[in-house]
Order: C-alpha cells, then structure tokens, then sequence
C-alpha cells in the first residue's frame, strides 16, 4: 500500500497528491510516468511523474477527475492509501526546455498563467500564449506540452510552422506498463510504437493525434455507465445511512 503524505486541490477538477513511495522516488526522472490502482478491482491507469523528493521518498502527481478512477484517487484524504503505485516507466527525458502544461505555460524565467474564462491569469488557451510570444520575435530551442490530447495536438501545431522542436507526453489506454499487451499504441511518423517502453515522449509534429483520440475515446460509454452505477451506489449507501 502507499500512503497520501500531501494533498492539495489545484482546482475544481484538478488534484496534486504526494505519495509515499521511496523505491519509486528513488529510481524516477522527468519524462517518466507511474501506473496507480486505487484498491484491487480498480483499473491501472497512467500519470505522469510531477516531481519527487528522494530524500523524503515521495513521488508528487497531478490529474485531472475525468474518468471514475481519477474521481476515486481524488476522493483520498492524506493518511488514505493506495493498492498500487508502479514505476519508474517509461524513457527519461533530459532536457533543457520550455513547458506547456494544462492552463500554464513557462517561458525561461517567466511564467504565463492562462484559464479559458479568464478567472486567473489571461483569458485563453495555452496556444494563444505561445503563439503571441513567438510572434513577439522570441526564440525557443524546444517546446514540451504535456497535458490533455487536443491541447498537445494544437500546441504541436502551433510550434510546426516555425520549426520548434516539440515534445509530447503520450497518455494512451494502458495495461501492463511493459509493451506485452500493445494497448498503448500510438502511431508515430507512420510507425507504430508503444507509450510504456518508447515513450511517453515523442515528436510532436509526428503524432497521429486524430487516431489517438479515436483509440482513447473507445470506453466512453462504458465509463459513464460505470460513473453512473458506482455515483448511484454511493448515493444509496448515503440515504440509507442518513435514514
């Protein structure tokens, strides 16, 4: 089991745990990702690694509540713990570079905060930011978006037309975490590759993203039925409690 040492709601949909997790922190490096089960009849489902402390043994990850399993992790309290907590995966990648996140950007030393309605930083989108700034004459060796997929497919081509490297965190259906089952898929200049053992980061200018979002789009209508029965359950062990 791993236990939650940290929490913090980054905002209504967005969650930060620290977790304990010493062998992982240990062994950890950017670019890499971990596999979480909630409890033991919990699906396995990736996150990127946002930070880590070796010395306190803590591996840091940001997700957002999208499916039921995200919506049970975030549901922790800290002193909860977890069933699974699997990594270091994935290539590390070791660069000096701009990153795009979910809502933020940062650029050399300074950082632009941006939210579609404009309630904290600048109003619009992460490529609006990017775009502006790039039209502004500034030069960039490199660009990392990591992140939700069409954000990352329109930060990719954004950065194309001016030939900026770009970098993206692949976040596909995943099982096992090692290439044995191929559900990760990605196509990637034509060829096929595996999130778990090539990626997560690829070129983003060669990234099918239009097949991506297909793929990750498959149990859609599973995963609502399955939020809708499980919120259901919830809601009756919570009137049969009250009466």
């Amino acid at each position: 089991m791993f236990r939650i040492v940290n929490k913090k709601e980054l905002n209504s949909a967005v969650t930060l745990l620290e977790i304990e997790a010493p062998f992982v922190a240990k062994k950890a490096k950017a670019g890499q990702f971990i596999i979480f089960r909630v409890d033991e009849f919990s699906e396995r489902v990736p996150l990127t690694i946002a930070d880590y402390d070796r010395e306190k043994g803590t591996v840091t990850i940001i997700f957002q509540k999208v499916g039921l399993s995200t919506k049970l992790l975030a549901a922790k309290e800290v002193g909860d713990s977890i069933r699974d907590f699997v990594g270091p995966l994935g290539v590390a990648t070791n660069k000096d570079i701009i990153i795009l996140e979910d809502e933020m950007s940062a650029v050399s030393d300074n950082y632009y905060l941006m939210t579609d309605d404009g309630t904290k930083g600048e109003k619009g989108f992460v490529t609006d930011k990017l775009k502006s700034l790039i039209e502004a004459g500034n030069q960039y060796d490199a660009v990392i978006a990591i992140g939700p997929i069409p954000m990352m497919k329109f930060v990719s081509k954004t950065t194309e037309p001016y030939g900026i490297p770009t970098t993206v965190s692949m976040s596909p259906i995943m099982i096992d975490g090692t290439g044995m089952c191929g559900g990760c898929r990605v196509t990637v200049g034509g060829e096929i590759k595996f999130a778990c053992v090539d990626g997560p980061d690829f070129d983003g200018h060669q990234v099918d993203f239009d097949e991506l979002m297909n793929r990750n789009s498959v149990y859609k209508k599973e995963e609502a039925e399955l939020t809708e029965k499980h919120i259901c359950r919830m809601d009756k062990m919570a009137h049969d409690l009250i009466h």
